[in-house]
């Protein structure tokens, strides 16, 4: 597999460093990715940077994967782009909505759509750490010694201690 990046210009400056091959332009990636795998935070300046036009771009022969966040696409985008054949396929485990209560989800009803609820990343070491972390959580909490408190000083009140 040919890997090539599009990132902001730090993330870039480091892909080219660690040996990879940048994208000389946004829509250059775009239009020469066969698999275009999402791999960044949701903050202010990612939300929608993943327009309608980017996923024109795409050949219809690509996937585009996002395990991310769903916000990284503009609102409707997906959707209609996938019903346009630009890219032919996605594979999602994020959504615009969440919790998805909807049976009827667009999203859902595509053939050319792998969906999976929101736990793509997981893993057996993850599960591992994330479940062994909750259940020392707990174990302190019963033995009157909480750790990880976001807000500590709720253990303060007469209310919580009856």
């Amino acid at each position: 597999m040919n890997i090539l990046i599009w990132a902001r210009e730090s993330s870039l400056n480091q892909a080219r460093n660690d040996g990879y091959t940048a994208a000389c332009s946004k829509q250059e990636f775009f239009s020469q990715c066969d698999a275009l795998s999402l791999h960044m935070r949701l903050v202010a300046a990612t939300r929608n940077i993943v327009t309608s036009q980017d996923l024109a771009r795409m050949k219809p022969t690509a996937l585009l994967v996002n395990t991310s966040r769903a916000g990284l696409i503009e609102p409707g985008a997906l959707v209609a782009a996938l019903k346009a054949g630009r890219p032919g396929m996605a594979a999602v485990d994020v959504y615009e909505d969440e919790p998805v209560r909807d049976v009827n989800y667009p999203l859902f009803a595509m053939e050319n759509v792998v969906c999976t609820p929101h736990i793509g990343y997981v893993t057996r070491d993850e599960y591992e750490i994330q479940f062994s972390d909750i259940f020392d959580q707990i174990i302190a909490y019963s033995a009157g010694t909480p750790i990880n408190v976001v807000n500590p000083q709720v253990l303060q009140s007469p209310d919580l201690r009856r």
